[in-house]
């Protein structure tokens, strides 16, 4: 039997994830693909921005945040768009987290009679794993500040939104939507050997194009080898813990990480994002030399 050779990207390593949704020629993607997400609050966003996505600290000594996806539209809200693809014990916490910068960053620049009216900040973890709590068949969350006892939204300019996407398990013929069409397109891009004829709609033919792996030049190539190696890496030891008691107690998953990420030319920046350690811990670890 013929091994499986995947003919598209996989949008759960970094590179594929950025080069669907990070890129300018392709921002339609990531335009029709939030629209499909928010289109029942945010109504139709028309244009986006991408902003810089590494975050300076707030102050000395506090970390950076570094998003995968960070853009604008045309009324001033913000997105945050991160794809997750293990668990991290504080993955919650590190989203919260996130959303400060674009929260603070509005109050920039502005004068003294700034009437601290906030602009709409959307989080979006597109997650390739499950929350322990959730229930079995609900993988998409949508989180606001609720009024505990009304359960109604206290706050509506601050939303979370996570896809679980282990749990969407529809077929093709089950599509309905063409939310569930993205979801779909997401979880099994990689699996695919051809359009299946439920995407064959003009976003989708791009999508299609866009990561298809023969049309990557070498240096493209390269690139995402490197990621797709670490995104094996990842799930390869996620499973495995061994004793703690190296450097405060880290982990010798987060170690092996950061070893086979230092191999292949890994920037401390993502080293920080896949394991959660602060960039002091991570050059500590480089300068032993794994």
């Amino acid at each position: 039997m013929n091994e499986f050779k995947e003919k598209y990207i996989n949008p759960f390593t970094d590179y594929g994830f950025k080069r669907l949704f990070g890129e300018e020629p392709n921002k339609d993607l990531l335009l029709d693909f939030l629209n499909e997400l928010l289109k029942e609050q945010e109504g139709k966003i028309t244009e986006l921005s991408y902003l810089p996505n590494e975050k300076l600290p707030i102050s000395l000594g506090d970390r950076r945040a570094i998003f995968d996806i960070y853009c604008t539209n045309e009324k001033g809200e913000q997105f945050i768009v991160e794809m997750q693809k293990a668990e991290q014990k504080f993955f919650k916490d590190r989203t919260i987290f996130y959303s400060t910068f674009p929260i603070q960053e509005q109050a920039r620049n502005k004068d003294r009679f700034w009437n601290f009216e906030l602009k709409s900040v959307y989080t979006i973890g597109i997650l390739d794993f499950e929350f322990e709590e959730s229930e079995p068949d609900k993988y998409r969350h949508d989180v606001k500040l609720t009024e505990q006892e009304t359960k109604e939204v206290f706050y509506d300019k601050l939303t979370y939104i996570y896809l679980e996407m282990p749990k969407f398990t529809k077929a093709e013929k089950e599509l309905e939507t063409r939310f569930e069409k993205w979801m779909f397109v997401l979880k099994n891009l990689p699996k695919l050997d051809r359009i299946p004829v439920k995407l064959k709609e003009k976003i989708f033919l791009k999508l299609f194009e866009t990561a298809e792996i023969a049309k990557l030049n070498p240096k493209e190539y390269k690139e995402y080898e490197a990621s797709v190696n670490a995104y094996r890496d990842i799930f390869n030891i996620k499973n495995t813990y061994f004793e703690k008691g190296i450097e405060k107690g880290i982990e010798k998953e987060k170690i092996e990480i950061i070893k086979n990420g230092l191999k292949e030319g890994f920037s401390v920046e993502v080293l920080i994002k896949l394991t959660g350690l602060s960039e002091e811990e991570i050059k500590k670890l480089k300068d032993k030399k794994l």
